[in-house]
């Protein structure tokens, strides 16, 4: 893959994410890490790592948008926030720990778990 067919399929994962996190809350994980790793051919680890990074704008720009219309929870968004200041870390360590293979079963599996529950509720 070239380099500018690599930088048009990343252009339009981060539309997508940024489409799909603002509509659904959703972006980096759930729909970034599989595109980055099926179209634009990143390792699962280094599509891990460059979604939490480019989640980044797209929390902002949502956040902003929904902070405009008093749509946010303050509270619990800095609840949230203390949370994953202890989880990021400790996930992002096992991360670098496991093998392609069971990070892909993992993140496969939480997907389809979250999903069920998203129909069933």
């Amino acid at each position: 893959m070239t380099s500018a067919t690599k930088r048009s399929y990343l252009i339009g994962v981060g539309f997508l994410g940024g489409l799909l996190g603002g509509l659904l809350g959703v972006g980096g994980g759930i729909v970034m890490v599989p595109l980055l790793v099926f179209v634009a051919g990143s390792s699962q680890h280094e599509a891990h790592a460059t979604s939490l990074a480019a989640i980044i704008p797209i929390a902002v720009v949502g956040a902003a948008r929904f902070g405009s219309a008093g749509e946010i929870d303050i509270t619990a968004a800095v609840v949230l926030a203390v949370g994953t200041l202890v989880g990021a870390p400790l996930g992002a360590r096992a991360m670098a720990g496991m093998s392609e293979g069971t990070l892909k079963i993992l993140f496969g599996a939480l997907t389809v778990v979250i999903g069920a529950l998203m129909l069933w509720s």
